[in-house]
C-alpha cells in the first residue's frame, strides 16, 4: 500500500446512516480507514457484521449515555494499538476520542462538543478545547506524526460558512472558537483540505431544519482532517464528498503517502 486513504464522517446516528445507504457507499471503497462521529450507539446494538464483511476491523468508543455522541473507526489496516479516550473524565464519559497507532502515525478521531444547547455546554466546549490543546501538545512530543480528524464543531474562517455576518454570535463561529483554531494551527497543524483547495462554498454540514438549505448549499465547514507539520510533505490529496448524503454532515477525505504507516 503506497498511500493511506482516510475518511472522517459525522454520521448523526450510525444506525440511521446505515438505513440511508452507508454500507452501499462503503462498498464503493472510498477509503482504507473510516472515522465516524456521533454514532449514538454501542457496538452490540448495531449490525456491525456489515462492516466486518467488507474487511474492516471495527473499534467503538460509545458514550455512557444511550443514544448520544460516540465515535468509531472502521479500518482495513490493522492498528498496532487502540487507545480509548484521553483520560479527561467528562470527555471519556461522552465517548469523544478514539486513537489508533498505525506504524509511524497516531490517528485521532474526535467528536468536539457542540455549544448550541446553551451557555453551560458552550462553557464545557471551551474547557474541552483547552484540554485537547494541552493533550495534543504533550502527545506530539512522543508522536510527532499525528492525524486529527473529526467534527470540530467550529467553522474557522469566513470562507468556511455561508453567512459569516449573520452567524457571528452563534456557537460554532464565535470569536473565541475561531481564535482557538488560529492558536491550534499556529502550534504546528495543517488544514489538509485548505492545503489543496482555497475555493469558497465548500461545506460539510447543513441544517436539517429546512430541506432547502442543503440544496442551496447554505452550509458550514465543521469537519476537518488536520495533520502535524512533519506529515505535510506526505499529503497527496484531500476532498469534501458533498454528494454523499446519509447525514446532515458529509464525509471529508485525505490521502496520505503511507511510508512507514503500514509496516
Amino acid at each position: 500500500m503506497s498511500s493511506l486513504r482516510i475518511v472522517s464522517y459525522n454520521v448523526n446516528g450510525i444506525r440511521a446512516a446505515m438505513n440511508k445507504g452507508l454500507i452501499d457507499w462503503l462498498k464503493t471503497d472510498p477509503a482504507d480507514i473510516i472515522c465516524v462521529q456521533e454514532t449514538k450507539a454501542h457496538r452490540d446494538n448495531v449490525a456491525y457484521g456489515a462492516f466486518t464483511d467488507l474487511g474492516f476491523y471495527d473499534y467503538w468508543f460509545p458514550a455512557q449515555k444511550k443514544g448520544y455522541s460516540g465515535v468509531a473507526v472502521f479500518t482495513k489496516v490493522k492498528p498496532d494499538n487502540v487507545i480509548y479516550g484521553t483520560g479527561h473524565a467528562v470527555s471519556d464519559e461522552e465517548g469523544r476520542v478514539i486513537q489508533l497507532d498505525l506504524g509511524d502515525l497516531r490517528l485521532i478521531n474526535a467528536y468536539f462538543p457542540s455549544g448550541t444547547s446553551g451557555e453551560e455546554r458552550q462553557g464545557y466546549k471551551y474547557q474541552w478545547l483547552d484540554e485537547l490543546y494541552d493533550y495534543l501538545g504533550e502527545l506530539k512530543k512522543e508522536y510527532p506524526r499525528l492525524v486529527l480528524c473529526g467534527d470540530y464543531n467550529i467553522a474557522h474562517k469566513d470562507i468556511d460558512i455561508h453567512d459569516p455576518k449573520g452567524n457571528k454570535n452563534n456557537s460554532g463561529f464565535l470569536p473565541e472558537e475561531k481564535a482557538w483554531m488560529d492558536k491550534f494551527m499556529a502550534s504546528g497543524w495543517v488544514d489538509t483540505f485548505r492545503h489543496f483547495c482555497s475555493d469558497a462554498h465548500r461545506y460539510t454540514w447543513w441544517s436539517q431544519r429546512f430541506p432547502s438549505v442543503r440544496l442551496q448549499n447554505k452550509g458550514w465547514r465543521l469537519d476537518y482532517i488536520y495533520v502535524t507539520a512533519p506529515l505535510q510533505q506526505r499529503l497527496l490529496s484531500a476532498d469534501i464528498f458533498s454528494t454523499v448524503n446519509q447525514s446532515d454532515h458529509c464525509p471529508v477525505y485525505l490521502e496520505l503517502a503511507a511510508e512507514a504507516a503500514t509496516k
